[in-house]
């Protein structure tokens, strides 16, 4: 059975913020975000969070997510303190594999299968998650005995000298059998440098107990760097922005600049894609074979079919495109936007809540929302629906092989015929027949004799 508690409480006063540390974005979800998911992989019983500064917006935050529990660290006396309050919450069964294993809500890059690494070394006993630095300065340093035996864990400021030549350093992440732990939680004190109880202290009584301490270590480096500060932050980005480009270019997609590629959620490629610099992916985003994303492109829950190319500084969010479209550059496809394979959707042009037929083309300065156009469609420069009438919205339809001319209004709700024809500067307020063309244009006029204003003196 296992239990994972996550530490949650801290202030973040480094930070300067008034958002609770663990709500601070990493790679666009808050890094308790990242914590709960890698804790969720390893499917345990219960999730346990401690909070304790900001802790009614951390519970709000994730108000909707029932699998979660929540324990007040009220005041903060340290990370075995933090442990002590979720304690009533732990579950406890009777076999050897009932663990419990603590996480940090400000170190938010542990992956799964290192946990599941902790969790195998464990071994019957416990297991510290640690690593080896070049400068281990300010972290608890891995005390070993002559058989090279895991024996206790010493903070930096109560360490000797010898001690901080020790470059095997605790990340804080271990996994103990939870009676034990209950245990040991009860007979840590307070007695050093900062008065506070250190969760790493069981360390020494788990020793003590004869329970053996094994140590485990992470897959890469980045995996157990905190967040404290603001440069912290940003340095952690960087090097998780770095990673998932790593693993895209892995599986065969063409990243311009890896350096200069932003996830802010999940991406799923096909073969053959390519993906220009500056580009950023939010939620949920899929890129069939084929697909070319221009530079500085946003696409946020975005499917996009194969051969589709998205040019430069193109918004694409909670929309479709068809295979062979071609989108941009400068154009905006809102929310339930659906492109229809070879259209095209040209600079400066919007599209909101609609469908563009297969092969339908919107080119120019045209804002399109709540309609339904046909296939092979042409819309002209400037065209807008006018699909708003201060209170409610209201429905465009445009039906297969329609032109409409630039300049052209359509006041929903309004319907254009199959290959009817409107003329440029039409304001359509009736539906326009199939087959024939419709304007609405007042008569030409030259004003002779008539002269332009000039300014007073």
């Amino acid at each position: 059975m296992l239990n994972i508690v996550i530490l949650a409480a801290g202030l973040g006063k480094r930070m300067q913020s008034n958002l609770p540390k663990v709500l601070h974005p990493l790679a666009g979800k808050p890094m308790l975000a990242h914590v709960l998911d890698n804790a969720r992989a390893l499917d345990p019983k219960r999730i346990i969070v401690v909070v304790g500064h900001g802790a009614d917006r951390v519970k709000q935050a994730f108000s909707d997510q029932a699998d979660i529990e929540f324990a007040l660290q009220s005041p903060q006396h340290g990370t075995g303190h933090a442990v002590q309050q979720a304690v009533p919450a732990l579950l406890e069964g009777d076999g050897a594999d009932d663990v419990t294993l603590v996480l940090y809500g400000d170190v938010p890059l542990v992956q799964s299968a290192t946990l599941q690494g902790l969790l195998q070394a464990r071994a019957g006993g416990m297991a510290v998650l640690t690593e080896k630095l070049a400068d281990p300065t300010g972290y608890g340093r891995i005390v070993r005995n002559e058989h090279n035996q895991v024996v206790r864990i010493v903070e930096h400021k109560d360490a000797t000298e010898q001690e901080h030549a020790i470059n095997e350093v605790n990340t804080g992440i271990l996994a103990a059998p939870t009676a034990k732990l209950k245990d040991w939680l009860t007979r840590i004190d307070n007695n050093n440098a900062q008065g506070e109880y250190y969760l790493t202290d069981v360390v020494g009584l788990s020793v003590h107990d004869g329970v053996p301490v094994h140590a485990a270590h992470p897959g890469h480096g980045w995996e157990t760097l905190g967040v404290n500060s603001r440069v912290q932050q940003a340095q952690l980005e960087r090097s998780w922005q770095q990673e998932q480009a790593r693993r895209l270019l892995e599986q065969g997609v063409t990243l311009a600049d890896p350096a200069r590629f932003d996830l802010r959620g999940s991406l799923t490629c096909g073969r053959d894609v390519f993906i220009d610099v500056g580009c950023v992916f939010e939620g949920k985003v899929e890129l069939a074979d084929g697909v070319r994303v221009g530079p500085h492109c946003v696409l946020k829950d975005a499917v996009i079919a194969s051969g589709t190319h998205i040019e430069a500084f193109s918004h694409i969010q909670d929309a479709q495109v068809g295979d062979d479209a071609r989108i941009g550059p400068y154009a905006r496809l809102r929310p339930g936007a659906q492109i229809g394979a070879q259209a095209h959707v040209g600079n400066f042009v919007e599209i909101k809540k609609s469908v563009l037929g297969q092969g339908s083309k919107a080119n120019h300065l045209a804002y399109i929302g709540d309609a339904q156009i046909g296939a092979r469609v042409n819309v002209g420069a400037g065209t807008i629906t006018c699909n708003y009438d201060g209170v409610n919205k209201w429905l465009t339809v445009i039906e297969d092989d329609a032109f409409i001319g630039s300049d052209t209004q359509l006041v929903a709700p309004v319907r254009v015929g199959q290959g009817a024809t409107l003329g440029a500067g039409t304001t359509l307020t009736r539906d326009a027949p199939a087959g024939k063309l419709t304007i609405s244009r007042p008569q030409q006029k030259t004003i002779e004799g008539w002269t332009r204003p000039v300014k007073k003196s």
